[in-house]
């Protein structure tokens, strides 16, 4: 792609991330839907969320048009791994930014919104006020939670890269990091040095002394659906 306007670049990621939220919303939307007893209402949100990922795939083929292909079996060995290697160094960059750079100063700005909502000190602003600095408490703990998450996700696509280069095959260490355990349905890693102390969990607390009933603070999940957490890792193939 040879935009004539430099803006347009730039319009293609706006639009890219305009449908991918579209879908993601109109996802969950339907989740609730259904939760209501709306089937049909489900049904149709469900629907133009697929419609939204076309919309959002059609810009991103015009971003990067090198991973559009049009006869994979035209392509030899080394093409076939040159596109998977791009997506993958992709996919290194985006989560790298977010553990990094992102989520890193989201976490910031809600801890500093947080302690300006609190200061708020009008009779008729106090109600609001401790509801917002609820708010940005939970941000800034799920801000924080994220960014191992992303960190995770960046170092098992290095892991990945680095077997399609054929250095080897991707698996996990065989033995777990001590007191860490991860989510299987989100990845948020639990850290009893970091603790979630939103939920009541104070820092320090090892995981199974976390109560039952106790849920992922990002996804939800229940504390059953955590299991020991173990790095990513090359293995020899």
């Amino acid at each position: 792609m040879s935009p004539s306007q430099p803006g347009t670049p730039a319009n293609l990621e706006a639009a890219f991330g305009g449908e991918s939220m579209a879908n993601r919303k109109y996802l969950f939307f339907a989740e609730v839907a259904k939760q209501l007893g709306h089937a049909e209402l489900a049904r149709l949100f469900r629907d133009t969320a697929n419609q939204e990922t076309e919309h959002a795939f059609a810009h991103f083929r015009l971003l990067h048009p090198e991973l559009v292909i049009d006869n994979p079996a035209a392509l030899s060995a080394s093409e076939k791994q040159a596109v998977l290697a791009r997506c993958l160094d992709l996919a290194i960059e985006g989560e790298t930014y977010e553990y990094t750079t992102m989520y890193p100063e989201f976490a910031a700005q809600a801890r500093a919104e947080r302690d300006e909502t609190a200061a708020a000190d009008f009779d008729g602003q106090i109600a609001e006020s401790q509801e917002h600095a609820a708010i940005f408490r939970r941000a800034a703990s799920n801000f924080g939670f994220l960014a191992p998450i992303e960190q995770h996700h960046a170092e098992r696509y290095g892991v990945a890269l680095e077997a399609l280069e054929g250095k080897g095959k991707a698996g996990e260490a065989a033995t777990p990091v001590a007191g860490k355990w991860i989510c299987k349905v989100c990845s948020m890693i639990y850290d009893p040095a970091v603790g979630d102390p939103e939920s009541g969990i104070a820092a320090g607390t090892p995981f199974e002394a976390i109560p039952d009933n106790w849920e992922c603070p990002i996804c939800g999940a229940r504390k059953a659906s955590f299991v020991p957490y173990r790095e990513p890792e090359l293995q020899a193939a």
